[in-house]
C-alpha cells in the first residue's frame, strides 16, 4: 500500500503537467497565482477551488488515461452517459432516386428540393458525447456528425441580411446557409436523433428581400454525395465541398470560375479533426483522414492581413498593423490543425488582391466554414475580402466605402444562421477600434467604449 501511495504521489506530484488538451483542443487551467493572505478570494475559498480545478483539470498523462478510458468503455460495454454507445439497427429501406432541382426547372435559388441519402442510409450506427454526436461506418472510416437540433429559425439572419443590402443599395448582397455532414449522411435509424436543416435554410431564404440572392449550395452539395465534401472526423466541410459552394455562387454572382483542374492538389495525411475530442470516442481517433486541400497553380494574388489578437475569453485585446503573409500554409501529416491551411485561422481580416480586373470586390462575411471558400474566387473576383463574424473591430460602412467593395457574401454554417448573427448587425454601427494601445479588460478602456 505504501508503495502505491508513493507511485500515486509521484504521477500527480511530480510529474510534469499538461497546458494544452489535444483531445479536447484547447488550453487546460492555469494555476492561479498565490494571494496576499487579506485577499477575498482566499477567505471565501474561491482560491481553493481555483486550485482544485487546475489540480484535477491537469492531471499529468490525461490524454493517455483519458484514451484508456475510452477503449474499455468499447470493450467492456460502460457508458459514461446515458446515451453514450446506444446502438440502433438500420431497417430496410427503399431507393427512390428522384430527380435534382434544375431537372425540375427550379432555377429559382430558393426553390430547394428535399435530398435523400442514398450513400449510407442503412448503416448503423451510434450516438457518443454529451452533445449529441452520430457515428456511424465502418472501423478505420467512421464519420462523426453534430446532430442538429434546430426548428426552422434564420429569422434574424435574413433580416441581417436584408439590413445590409437596405444599407448598401448599390451593394449585391447574397445569402449562402451551409449545411452539415449529418444532413447528407445521417443513417437512417438515427434521423430521430436530428433535425432538418433544409428547413432552416428554406424558411431563412423565403424570408430574404427580393434585391437579396439566396444561393442554393443545398442542391449542389446533394449532387456531390459520393464524393469527399465533408470531412468524416471534423466537423467542418472539407474544402471539395467548399469549391462546389463557390462554384454555385460564382454562377449566381455572374462572375468566372475556374474548373478543379486549374488547382494543385495538395494532402495532409492521417488527419482525425474535433470531432474526435467533441465525441470523446476512440473509433474516431482510429480513422484518420486525408486531408485534401487546393491552391491555385497560375494566379497571381498578394494577401494582406490585419491580425487581432485575441485573450482566452475570444476577446480582441490588440490589433496589428496591415502586413503581407501567405493564404495557405502548410501542415505536416498528422496535424490536427490541417483545416487552419487557410489564412492560418479565424482571427484576422483579409484582404486578397488578385490579377482579375474585373473591379468586382467581394466581401465575404463568415465562420470558419467559409475560410475554405475564400480561395477559390482568386480568378472571379479583383479583390477578396474576408471577415469573421467573431473578430472584426472596424466601422462597416466605413470598410464597405473606403475599400470600394460590390458584392458582399453571408456565408455560415446553418447553426450560426440558427442563432441569428447578430455581430454582423454591430459592425454597421460600432465606432471601429476603440482599445488602442490600451488593454479591453480595465474600467477605463470599457467606459471609454462606451
Amino acid at each position: 500500500m505504501a508503495v502505491l501511495v508513493l507511485a500515486v504521489l509521484t504521477i500527480f506530484y511530480v510529474l510534469p503537467r499538461p497546458t494544452f488538451s489535444e483531445l479536447e483542443r484547447r488550453d487546460l487551467t492555469e494555476r492561479p497565482a498565490w494571494p496576499s493572505w487579506a485577499s477575498d478570494s482566499l477567505q471565501s475559498g474561491q482560491y481553493t477551488e481555483s486550485v482544485s480545478r487546475w489540480f484535477s483539470d491537469t492531471e499529468p498523462m490525461r490524454e493517455q488515461l483519458l484514451q484508456m478510458s475510452m477503449l474499455l468503455n468499447r470493450y467492456m460495454g460502460l457508458k459514461i452517459g446515458a446515451d453514450d454507445q446506444v446502438t440502433f439497427h438500420a431497417a430496410d429501406q427503399q431507393s427512390n432516386d428522384g430527380a435534382d432541382a434544375e431537372e425540375l426547372g427550379l432555377m429559382n435559388e430558393r426553390e430547394i428540393a428535399d435530398y435523400e441519402n442514398r450513400q449510407n442510409a442503412d448503416e448503423a450506427a451510434k450516438i457518443a458525447g454529451s452533445g449529441g454526436i452520430i457515428i456511424c461506418g465502418q472501423p478505420g472510416a467512421v464519420r462523426a456528425m453534430s446532430a442538429y437540433y434546430g426548428t426552422k429559425g434564420g429569422v434574424t439572419y435574413a433580416e441581417v441580411c436584408n439590413t445590409y443590402k437596405r444599407t448598401f443599395p448599390g451593394v449585391n448582397v447574397y445569402c449562402m446557409v451551409i449545411p452539415t455532414a449529418v444532413e447528407f449522411y445521417c443513417p437512417n435509424v438515427a434521423k430521430k436523433s436530428t433535425q432538418s436543416e433544409l428547413s432552416t435554410i428554406r424558411n431563412t431564404y423565403s424570408l430574404l428581400d427580393d434585391s437579396v440572392k439566396a444561393v442554393d449550395i443545398y442542391t449542389a452539395l446533394g449532387k456531390h454525395a459520393d464524393e469527399d465534401i465533408f470531412l468524416r472526423t471534423d466537423h467542418h466541410w472539407a474544402p471539395l465541398g467548399a469549391y462546389y459552394a463557390a462554384e454555385r455562387f460564382a454562377r449566381v454572382a455572374g462572375v468566372p470560375y475556374r474548373p478543379l483542374s486549374a488547382y494543385n492538389r495538395e494532402v495532409v495525411h492521417g488527419f482525425v479533426g474535433t470531432m474526435y475530442g467533441y465525441s470523446h470516442d476512440i473509433s474516431v481517433k482510429e480513422s484518420p483522414e486525408d486531408f485534401v486541400y487546393y491552391t491555385p497553380k497560375d494566379s497571381s494574388y498578394e494577401t494582406t492581413y490585419i491580425v487581432y489578437t485575441v485573450n482566452k475569453a475570444y476577446r480582441v485585446t490588440a490589433e496589428a498593423a496591415a502586413q503581407r503573409g501567405e493564404f495557405f500554409g502548410h501542415f505536416s501529416d498528422g496535424s490536427s490543425a490541417a483545416y487552419c491551411v487557410f489564412m492560418g485561422g479565424d482571427s484576422k481580416i483579409t484582404q486578397v488582391r488578385t490579377s482579375v480586373g474585373n473591379g468586382r470586390r467581394v466581401l465575404i462575411l463568415k465562420d470558419s466554414f467559409g475560410n475554405a471558400l475564400a480561395g477559390y474566387l482568386f480568378g472571379s473576383f479583383e479583390e477578396v475580402h474576408v471577415v469573421d463574424g467573431r473578430y472584426f473591430t472596424k466601422n462597416m460602412q466605413e470598410y464597405v466605402r473606403e475599400n470600394g467593395i460590390t458584392d458582399i457574401l453571408f456565408c455560415n454554417n446553418v447553426f450560426k444562421v440558427y442563432r441569428g448573427g447578430q455581430n454582423y448587425l454591430d459592425f454597421l454601427t460600432q465606432k471601429g477600434w476603440p482599445y488602442r494601445g490600451q488593454n479591453p479588460a480595465t474600467p477605463t478602456a470599457i467606459s471609454q467604449a462606451q
